[in-house]
């Protein structure tokens, strides 16, 4: 017993149907990539904004007792302190210079007391070990420096982990608990460093711009509204394609078909000729 197609009707339904839940996913798509090219537009428009502001202190921006704004992001901050050079941290696993490198934190003391993480620059791995070879040390002494806030980084999945003075992130509560006097600690930003006066002896590897590329989202985003568009046309032309060989095979049936009357007309044509052959024959 052989089974049936189901009726065109019900198969175009189900094109349509399936059409219809393509586009309803690429218009999710769709939005979900024109809300972050929104949200890059306002990172980019925040570093335009911030990042070649004129220096202010860091109370004038963060008031003690008070947390991070993030409008405030990139912001120069000008301080004069030192160094607590016997606190230095290491940040494993920075990209820079095509390396896995290490970003190098000092707290800073302020002459209010107050301490700021400065991330200084980054150093290389060592040639023969994973470990740097060398740190340039930050200068002595009472030092004048220009820094850009930036908000603390959150924990990895491996969490609180410190391992011989490293860490895997720029969480800030965590570089609090390992410092000594952390409750002085600022615990919603730290600075990255832009400047020192002195200047080192040796620096260390510049802090990478902020990017302003404001990548693919909106060209991902358009491309989702023609996927969709895409669907309907293939379905469209799916239904067509099967209409026209619908129609195709109505024609065929249409000349193969042999009626009773064309078959009883054939008959007496034949007849007719072997009976003029019969009359020719015997002459």
């Amino acid at each position: 017993m052989t089974r049936r197609p189901a009726p065109a009707a019900v198969r175009w339904s189900g094109y349509a149907a399936i059409a219809i839940v393509f586009a309803i996913a690429c218009a999710f798509l769709s939005h979900w990539q024109f809300e972050r090219n929104a949200s890059r537009a306002t990172e980019l428009a925040l570093v335009e904004r911030n990042y070649d502001a004129a220096p202010v202190t860091l109370s004038t921006l963060i008031p003690e007792g008070m947390e991070f704004d993030p409008e405030d992001e990139w912001h120069p901050v000008t301080e004069t302190g030192r160094y607590l050079v016997d606190e230095q941290l290491l940040v494993r696993n920075r990209p820079h210079g095509g390396t896995a490198a290490f970003e190098v934190l000092v707290p800073f003391q302020l002459d209010d007391g107050r301490i700021l993480i400065v991330d200084r620059g980054w150093v290389p791995p060592g040639e023969s070990t994973r470990e740097p070879d060398d740190i340039a040390g930050a200068p002595e002494g009472t030092v004048e420096i220009t820094v850009r806030l930036r908000p603390g980084e959150p924990l990895t999945s491996s969490g609180q982990s410190l391992d011989d003075g490293q860490i895997p992130t720029i969480n800030l509560p965590l570089v609090a608990s390992v410092v000594s006097d952390g409750d002085r600690v600022e615990q919603s930003a730290y600075g990255a460093l832009v400047s020192e006066n002195p200047a080192p002896v040796t620096e260390l590897g510049a802090l990478d711009d902020p990017s302003e590329d404001p990548g693919p989202h909106l060209s991902y985003a358009i491309q989702w509204i023609l996927f969709a568009i895409m669907g309907f046309v293939f379905i469209g032309y799916m239904i067509r394609t099967e209409v026209r060989a619908r129609r195709e095979d109505d024609e065929d049936d249409d000349t193969t078909r042999v009626t009773p009357e064309r078959t009883r007309g054939r008959r007496r044509d034949r007849d007719a000729d072997a009976e003029d052959a019969l009359v020719d024959a015997l002459g």
